[in-house]
């Protein structure tokens, strides 16, 4: 048996960085991993980039969150996204500041990140075990008893879980957190995928791989609930509706059912100039086709779909078209619909919305439940946006639980 006195469960994110910060402050550390490597979902984030933070003051920051605002207030404002620019800097990581305040390692590479966690992890002294799954933790005697798959038993004074949630189950991320928040008697909140595309019921699969720009994706739920009205980018998928404002819009969706999803086409034009013109480009154009006429407002394959949708026929003759179906097709471009299927499994999510109820968590993440006992990061009921702010979420968790062991250990001091 082996005797710590913190143990963090999964070296993620969160997990890396409370353990690194526990070390520096005099703790002795165990991380456990269930993988062969640390930091692997972290190696794919960001699509292989690693969008370390969501580069806004706290104030700014806390607007993009989705769930638990409130709770993560103390975290952001303790452990900020300049404080995480700091910490690698410190690793000797260049970073770079993109559109969106989205802050990337300068050389485009996740592996800088990962591998600035390996370094500081072995400079503190963290003594890092692979490849060895947890099975249970238990309270006894004053001490936490962890059991891992290959029959080792730790003992520790403090446990800080930081499993992530159960997006890309791939990863390690199985939802092994919540088992141990149950088995304490914490109450956790239903897991859904975030950040995730969302699947229509109508085909698209005509408009896989296009790509657009300076649109507006909103939805309205069975119940009448309008919801989202996100600007910026969109990719149309063999199933449906992704890239960013699907993504974020997702945050909102799922967790109901029966929405119908409103793309704008053209939100930078109110109906009445759309139509305008629509009518200036038929003029100029009366004995074109209808398709090569308005394939000025749309790429192609889309357009195509859009007279389709609206009930118009592709070579119909610009002169013979009625002012009600010009008033079709402004309608179609303004509000495309689609019925929304699902969001994508967790094996398509960037996040997992839900988790460790924040309500049994102090603002320090520790249990309310069980003094000593910490959740950090994903496995925790705080998701947010796509850009950084999940990742900076995992950082200033982890900061809030290491902050609050040291300050103990130095109070017994």
């Amino acid at each position: 048996m082996e005797t710590v006195s913190t143990l963090i469960i999964g070296a993620g994110a969160a997990g890396c960085l409370c353990a690194v910060l526990c070390a520096r402050g005099g703790e002795r550390v165990t991380l456990l991993e269930k993988n062969e490597k640390t930091g692997k979902k972290l190696f794919i984030t960001g699509k292989g980039r690693c969008n370390v933070t969501a580069d806004y003051p706290p104030d700014e920051f806390l607007s993009g969150v989705v769930h638990g605002e409130k709770f993560l207030r103390s975290a952001i404002y303790s452990f900020t996204p300049e404080n995480t620019k700091e910490f690698f800097r410190d690793l000797g990581v260049e970073l770079v500041t993109e559109r969106g305040n989205r802050v990337f390692p300068a050389s485009g590479k996740s592996s800088d990140i990962t591998r600035a966690f390996d370094r500081a992890l072995k400079a503190a002294g963290v003594d890092v075990k692979l490849d060895s799954e947890v099975k249970s933790v238990k309270f006894e005697n004053k001490v936490f008893k962890v059991l891992t798959a290959d029959g080792k038993e730790y003992t520790a004074d403090n446990v800080v879980v930081a499993t992530g949630g159960k997006s890309y189950p791939a990863t390690g991320s199985t939802g092994d957190g919540y088992e141990i928040a149950k088995s304490f008697g914490h109450t956790v909140v239903k897991p859904v995928p975030s950040l995730a595309s969302l699947f229509t019921e109508e085909s698209v699969r005509e408009l896989c791989g296009i790509s657009l720009k300076n649109v507006t994706l909103s939805a309205v739920t069975a119940d009448g609930k309008r919801l989202g009205g996100k600007f910026g980018e969109m990719l149309f998928t063999d199933r449906g509706l992704s890239g960013p404002v699907a993504l974020t819009l997702s945050t909102e969706l799922n967790r109901v059912s029966g929405a119908v999803l409103h793309l704008d086409l053209k939100p930078a034009l109110s109906h009445e100039k759309l139509e305008a013109r629509i009518l200036r480009d038929f003029e100029e154009r009366k004995n074109g086709d209808l398709k090569n006429v308005t394939r000025a407002l749309l790429p192609e394959r889309l357009n195509l779909y859009v007279l389709k949708r609206a009930g118009l026929q592709p070579d119909k003759k610009i002169n013979s078209v009625t002012k009600e179906e010009r008033k079709r097709l402004a309608d179609t471009v303004k509000d495309l619909t689609f019925r929304l299927k699902s969001i994508a499994p967790f094996e398509e999510a960037v996040v997992t919305s839900g988790g460790v109820s924040l309500k049994e968590l102090t603002p320090k993440c520790e249990s309310r439940l069980q003094k000593g006992l910490y959740f950090v990061g994903e496995v925790t009921d705080c998701d947010a946006v796509t850009g950084g702010y999940n990742l900076q979420i995992a950082f200033s968790t982890a900061a809030a639980a290491a902050k609050d062991i040291l300050s103990r250990k130095d109070s017994e001091k």
